[in-house]
């Protein structure tokens, strides 16, 4: 932010209102590992503008199982606690990554906060599990959160292309309904370039995050990508919803006035 101007940090909902053509940045985070065992030092990460915040990667942590982890725990006692700060702070909840206990857990202890799955895919369409089975779709959707389709190849399933993504995207607005449904990138080709792949993932296999789908590598073919849905029917609100609308709705429950 302090090198491009065309950054703004979005801390509330005023912030979102002004950005004009700015990119807005929110904070969030992937994984509570930096909390250490504390759930109390969350407000601190609140008060830096923490907007979002997904309790684990895929591992488990101090607060709870990730998706890979074969015991499939759920929250820990300071688990709990975590989700009873962010409930209270009205931070959304990125149940992205969290075990099928976890996120069962996340539901019934976080009352009326955003919930949302920020990155992911339809199991039904690709059974691994990074993806979300239609229960899970159905409770978020219950809580008027969203799914954010996670348009790489791991998600998406074979064949990996810009029309089985699309798949995923149909498949949940036919679970969730339309305004269930928004786009989560989490375009790793990218990632990997950035940082050389980062922590080893026991979900991946070697160099899948070098891999993108055929015709929609990164952000660059998103208009690639809306002239696609266009032809599977998407216009109006409805496609405005799922490019940029639905999304916002959640994000603006986590965020401050001012």
């Amino acid at each position: 932010m302090r090198e491009c101007d065309r950054i703004a940090h979005v801390r509330s909902a005023a912030d979102l209102d002004a950005l004009g053509d700015r990119i807005g940045l929110v904070l969030s985070l992937e994984g509570c590992e930096p909390l250490g065992s504390d759930a109390e030092a969350i407000d601190v990460f609140v008060e830096l503008g923490v907007r979002m915040v997904g309790l684990t990667w895929n591992r488990r942590n101090a607060f709870a199982d990730g998706c890979s982890e074969p015991a499939g725990g759920g929250l820990s006692l300071a688990g709990i606690e975590l989700v009873e700060r962010l409930a209270a702070h009205d931070v959304a909840i990125d149940l992205a990554h969290a075990s099928e206990q976890t996120f069962v857990d996340v539901l019934e202890r976080c009352g009326d906060a955003p919930v949302l799955v920020s990155h992911g895919g339809c199991r039904a369409l690709h059974d691994i599990p990074r993806n979300f089975s239609d229960a899970q779709l159905e409770a978020v959707a219950e809580r008027d959160g969203v799914l954010g389709v996670m348009l790489i190849p791991f998600s998406v399933g074979k064949p990996a292309t810009l029309d089985r993504a699309i798949d995923h995207v149909e498949h949940a607005a036919s679970v969730m309904g339309d305004r269930g449904v928004a786009l989560g990138g989490d375009f790793t080709v990218q990632l990997e370039a950035a940082t050389g792949g980062g922590r080893p993932d026991p979900l991946l296999p070697p160099g899948e995050l070098a891999r993108g789908v055929e015709g929609l590598a990164g952000p660059q073919d998103y208009p690639a990508l809306v002239e696609a849905l266009r032809r599977r029917g998407w216009e109006g609100e409805r496609l405005d919803g799922l490019l940029h609308g639905n999304l916002l709705r959640v994000l603006r429950r986590a965020l401050p006035d001012t």
